[in-house]
């Protein structure tokens, strides 16, 4: 639950990998490739223990930007977002990733949720972007695999995370997240604060 994550999960070393550059877009999948791709390109290693955030540069799709300029799609942000498969859970526990963030509404793709069935006219058309089924690429066996599978790995994440992540892209920084130590609790509101090296 919230209220036992220990205080020295929640705070530790970052990176900040800005998928937006690599135009993935509406329904795109990333993947592994996708962050090691971004490691050659920036020259900065995502290490064993590191907290890492995605910007998928959503979070200005959000009906209230918090910072910088908003284009208030709340389909969009919710439905649309790009997201992985297993393939990239696998990732990030062969990494020893910490946590993770993402700036979008949730860490699983969206038609990896009950979206899926609560929005059969957006299925149809991601099944149109993605060029294949929806139930080749996210079996029901891997229904919210980011959440289902990581979490009893104690691998969570952040969502919703936008704010003033446009100032940090591809950065190495230290994350500070501080929840409200709900206990009992699967979720909770926090407030997610970057420390920047000068």
């Amino acid at each position: 639950d919230i209220g036992s994550i220990p205080l020295d999960k929640l705070f530790g070393p970052a990176v900040i990998v800005d998928l937006e550059k690599m135009n993935i877009g509406d329904y795109g999948i990333y993947t592994p490739q996708h962050f090691e791709d971004w490691e050659r390109r920036t020259g900065i290693t995502i290490q064993r223990g590191d907290i890492l955030f995605v910007n998928t540069g959503y979070h200005k799709y959000y009906p209230s930007n918090w910072s910088g300029e908003s284009q208030p799609d709340e389909t969009r942000y919710f439905v649309k977002h790009p997201g992985p498969t297993r393939e990239f859970a696998d990732w990030v526990l062969d990494r020893g990733i910490s946590w993770l963030g993402v700036d979008a509404g949730s860490m699983d793709h969206p038609m990896n949720t009950v979206i899926r069935t609560l929005r059969p006219d957006l299925a149809l058309e991601a099944e149109a972007a993605l060029g294949r089924s929806l139930s080749d690429i996210f079996p029901t066996k891997d229904l919210q695999v980011m959440h289902y599978y990581l979490f009893p790995h104690l691998v969570f994440h952040a969502e919703n995370v936008g704010g003033e992540i446009d100032k940090l892209l591809d950065q190495r920084v230290w994350i500070g997240c501080y929840p409200w130590r709900f206990k009992g609790g699967e979720a909770a509101f926090c407030r997610i604060v970057a420390y920047v090296e000068e």
